[in-house]
């Protein structure tokens, strides 16, 4: 190879187009952006306008709801547990809260708290304290012994809540 011979490879280097240059050029007059008005300016059509066709975004029907104030906790397996328990991670013996699952790295983020659920194998005695347990994680841990605390009011005692006010309102009127 000689320093003469050194080429771009075919095809990696385009000219430029040289718009509005004369008829001849095929560029030339409206310089390929078609006729007058508002396509022919900078910033194109309107965002979503399909020319006097309803949009989709009319078309479709509107689907679910964000709630603002949703909570979201930290899912957590008993087997994801166990096997925190099995590395060396966790301690057994003292109670598996949010802040000594942070700790261990079993999640990454505290949030909102922590909801245990049931699926895997829970081999460990433990006393766990969550924001929400699912009712075949309680049964798991409570077959082996351990014990389960709720940091957050249950659908039952919320109802009885619920039926307490309603009927306070209710011998008011």
């Amino acid at each position: 190879m000689k320093l003469n011979q050194i080429s771009d490879n075919e095809g990696s280097k385009k000219n430029r187009k040289r718009v509005g240059r004369g008829i001849g050029s095929g560029l030339g007059k409206t310089a390929g952006r078609g006729g007058k008005g508002q396509t022919a300016r900078a910033g194109g059509a309107k965002a979503g306008f399909e020319g006097g066709q309803m949009p989709i975004y009319r078309r479709l029907p509107k689907r679910g709801f964000n709630k603002p104030n949703q909570v979201e906790y930290n899912e957590i397996n008993l087997g994801r547990i166990q096997s925190a328990i099995d590395a060396g991670k966790l301690d057994a013996s003292k109670a598996v809260t949010l802040q000594s699952l942070t700790a261990a790295g079993v999640i990454t983020r505290a949030g909102h708290g922590i909801r245990v659920l049931g699926q895997g194998e829970l081999k460990a005695k433990i006393s766990l304290e969550a924001h929400h347990a699912s009712k075949t994680a309680v049964a798991a841990i409570e077959k082996l012994g351990g014990s389960v605390k709720v940091l957050k009011p249950t659908a039952e005692e919320i109802d009885a809540a619920n039926k307490k006010k309603n009927t306070k309102s209710a011998a008011g009127k």
